[in-house]
């Protein structure tokens, strides 16, 4: 395990020799990104420049909460909502999809750095995402989902080689605040790895309002819980007839997310869950729970 002082050390040390010149970090608010962003402060000071782009598939008040953060750090947020949407339009299938996204994520950083002239990426990479993408269980945005051509001189991942407890343990050592070092992971390419088919504002808008519910009820209780948009299925609300989303609730305990257990959530918890859901989100039809582990199944859908 790692040594959270320690490692903070190596790390500055590292970020230090690998950039030569000014770096931006692709900040994603994560405990991952925050890590490597709080790193690279103290690293290279202001001669690093978070960029936090706002793709359209976060959750519920991501972006608002970023700026709040991060505001010590120069942050710049780069609105690109309508292009995520624009190339994701129509597309299916899992792996495309995180193809997209990690081009598009890529190109839109490059565009950045080109402006403000800058030849280094910093970014939040970490072991699993690593071992998943290598081993062909589904690209990362920010590894198998990359493109084969970077316009940059250098991309640097101080956490590449490190479990999410482990940099949860360096997040505390660093001092930041609760709502980073505890948060539950969330994937790269955002809520579109957890819409089954198409991605669509419609779809983008039922999922983060169930989304929110799910986080506010069970708080840092499971390691990772989340809702998922799956389809449509006949309801009824109102005395009438309706054809709405289907929402599955996942929750699961893990250590390191390369193995996953279903959580075991207590009746009236889960209840109230899926109540509220179905009761303050107008299109959605019936709620579900997944009970699948990891493996057979990933934690995410996509």
């Amino acid at each position: 395990m790692v040594e959270p002082k320690e490692f903070i050390d190596e790390s500055i040390s590292y970020i230090k020799e690998e950039v030569d010149g000014e770096a931006m970090i692709a900040l994603s608010g994560g405990v991952d990104s925050s890590v490597c962003a709080e790193l690279s402060y103290r690293a290279i000071g202001e001669k690093l420049h978070p960029v936090f782009v706002n793709t359209g598939l976060m959750r519920k008040g991501e972006v608002e909460q970023i700026k709040q953060t991060f505001s010590h750090m120069n942050l710049e947020v780069v609105d690109a909502e309508d292009k995520f949407l624009e190339e994701l339009e129509g597309v299916v299938d899992p792996e495309e999809k995180r193809n997209v996204v990690g081009e598009l994520f890529i190109r839109t950083f490059e565009e950045i750095a080109k402006e403000l002239d800058i030849n280094y990426l910093i970014q939040g990479t970490i072991y699993p995402d690593r071992i998943e993408s290598e081993g062909g269980i589904k690209s990362h945005h920010n590894v198998g989902g990359l493109p084969q051509i970077i316009d940059f001189e250098g991309i640097v991942e101080p956490v590449r080689n490190l479990y999410k407890d482990e940099v949860r343990k360096v997040a505390r050592e660093l001092d930041l605040p609760s709502q980073i070092s505890e948060r539950m992971p969330f994937p790269g390419p955002g809520l579109a790895v957890r819409i089954i088919g198409e991605v669509t504002p419609e779809k983008l808008d039922v999922l983060r309002e169930a989304n929110a519910i799910v986080e506010e009820e069970l708080g840092n209780e499971p390691w990772q819980g989340f809702a998922a948009l799956l389809g449509k299925a006949t309801g009824v609300k109102g005395d009438q007839r309706v054809h709405g989303w289907i929402v599955s609730i996942r929750a699961v305990e893990s250590r390191d997310g390369m193995t996953a257990k279903a959580m075991e959530i207590p009746w009236d918890q889960l209840k109230t869950i899926g109540d509220r859901i179905a009761r303050e989100i107008d299109n959605v039809s019936r709620t579900v729970y997944d009970i699948t582990d990891k493996p057979p199944a990933t934690i995410e859908y996509e």
